[in-house]
């Protein structure tokens, strides 16, 4: 089972950046497509972006042009870089496997205005 662990998040004002990184166990983390997702209060968790085992990158709409999820499979780590953010990005961020629906146990990532 593969474990994983964010770190990065923070308090930054509006128009900052942060990068968050996914630290993960195992030997499989290189097979595995990952993501990030995000839960603000009184909202429900929203996927923000994939990555495949091989590098494909998709990114909800709220964060395209702003967002890059990228993975070194080599370290066992995935990042999230974080540009341009805005107060309604403020939530906990979690990364994780979508297909087997593991996340870690989240970063919190706060915008001020």
């Amino acid at each position: 089972q593969v474990q994983l662990m964010e770190s990065g998040g923070g308090l930054v004002q509006a128009g900052g950046s942060l990068r968050l990184s996914c630290a993960a166990s195992g030997s499989i983390f290189s097979l595995l497509a990952m993501g990030w997702n995000r839960q603000a209060p009184g909202k429900q968790r929203e996927l923000v972006a994939v990555i495949t085992s091989d590098g494909v990158t998709n990114y909800d709409v709220s964060v395209k042009g702003r967002f890059s999820i990228s993975r070194d499979n080599a370290k066992n780590t995935m990042y999230l870089q974080m540009n341009s953010l805005k107060p309604e990005d403020t939530a906990v961020y979690y990364c994780g496997i979508p297909h087997s629906n593991s996340w870690g146990k989240g970063t919190q990532v706060t915008v001020s205005s």
